[in-house]
């Protein structure tokens, strides 16, 4: 019997490494987006005192940014399907997406 087709690309195993930096991560409670006609800036923010800072940045081709978007749609329904809706505190809007 053959294998069947579900129109999806067959798994590829990709090795990738990280650095012992990039590994430890950063934590961002804002980000800023900018974006020129060539690439998107993401800047990610720690809001902690004694003020923000920028702690990561970003930059990709907008058609990397555009799979960005889909790709944390897609995790962020799974998400909550899994966890139940997100929800925002008490009295606050949705943080600004750009600067």
């Amino acid at each position: 019997m053959g294998q069947e087709n579900t129109g999806k690309p067959a798994a590829r195993s990709v090795n990738i490494s990280i650095s012992e930096q990039a590994h430890k991560g950063v934590y961002a409670n804002k980000m800023i987006v900018a974006h020129s006609a060539d690439e998107f800036i993401l800047d990610f923010v720690a809001d902690f005192p004694p003020g923000p800072q920028i702690v990561a940045r970003v930059i990709t081709a907008p058609a990397h940014a555009r799979a960005l978007l889909a790709t944390l749609k897609e995790n962020l329904e799974r998400f909550e399907r899994q966890h139940g809706p997100i929800r925002r505190p008490p009295g606050r809007s949705a943080p600004p997406a750009d600067a």
